[in-house]
């Protein structure tokens, strides 16, 4: 179990570094996601939502769309969006140490870790054989949420590469983690899952449009300003998940305000049940 960070670079900020970036990827993304075999069945865009990564249940008058682990089973009745680490290892998967080529290493040579998860390494797709190898590890875990009977798939950490993006820390090629994005949405799409673009505010259109991804899974986007960045891109189909420390007003007022949407949900950090102390769910 997991939360996830805030997407590290506002759409306002968009550099000419990023630009170039994303116009190596439109290379690679038209050769690497042709899109679905057939038409996937998106999010609804009312009703009960919740984000249950620390654990499954379900809430008095049930659930509409719910995300939970790969790990865990679907909720019956409910549009159930399976959760994939797709950048990052998941903790304690020691399987990539026997894969160390496909991590990505620091200024000192050792294999780099997520700071704010230091359970997990971080996957390194910056050439295409590496991207091969880690679809070929990763990959199972995508075509498993169809087979347990997950109507998507939500993809973590996409925004790897604009954390990790300095000779000390290790560099991610920008070009090579969107390519390996590409290979996910065709590998899901083949599998009749859906694909939920997960954070990465600033790459929202790119994400839709050349990569495939089929609805948004926004973290923070009212606490951050970047909500239009994905309506924009997906319009009415975006899952926004806000926590209380970082939201900054009332979640009644974030709820009151214009353009807010309703599967908008205040969530507990540690995203746990209804008997876990400090639990929190709250919906718009």
């Amino acid at each position: 179990m997991r939360t996830t960070r805030v997407s590290a670079v506002a759409p306002a900020r968009m550099t000419r570094r990023l630009a170039l970036v994303l116009a190596s990827v439109l290379l690679l993304a038209s050769c690497a996601a042709p899109g679905p075999a057939a038409p996937v069945a998106l999010p609804p865009t009312h009703g009960t939502f919740d984000y249950q990564l620390g654990g499954t249940y379900t809430p008095p008058g049930g659930l509409d769309v719910v995300v939970r682990d790969a790990t865990a089973e679907p909720a019956g009745g409910a549009y159930t969006i399976c959760y994939v680490n797709g950048f990052q290892t998941q903790p304690g998967d020691d399987r990539w140490l026997d894969h160390e080529d496909l991590l990505l290493h620091d200024g000192d040579g050792q294999v780099a870790v997520d700071p704010d998860w230091p359970d997990e390494y971080v996957l390194d797709p910056s050439t295409a054989g590496q991207r091969e190898q880690i679809l070929a590890l990763v990959g199972p875990a995508v075509t498993g949420c169809a087979d347990a009977g997950f109507d998507a798939v939500e993809l973590d950490n996409l925004d790897t590469w604009t954390r990790f993006d300095d000779p000390a820390t290790g560099v991610i090629d920008p070009a090579g983690a969107l390519a390996l994005a590409a290979a996910y949405v065709e590998l899901a799409h083949d599998a009749g899952l859906a694909v939920g673009q997960k954070n990465a505010a600033e790459i929202a259109a790119t994400a839709r449009d050349d990569l495939g991804f089929d609805f948004a899974i926004a973290e923070e986007c009212l606490a951050y300003d970047e909500c239009g960045a994905y309506t924009a891109a997906y319009g009415e189909h975006v899952l926004v998940v806000e926590y209380p420390d970082t939201l900054g007003t009332p979640f009644e007022e974030a709820c009151a305000a214009p353009g807010t949407l309703p599967l908008t949900i205040l969530r507990d950090r540690a995203l746990g049940t209804p008997d876990d102390p400090g639990y929190v769910h709250e919906q718009c």
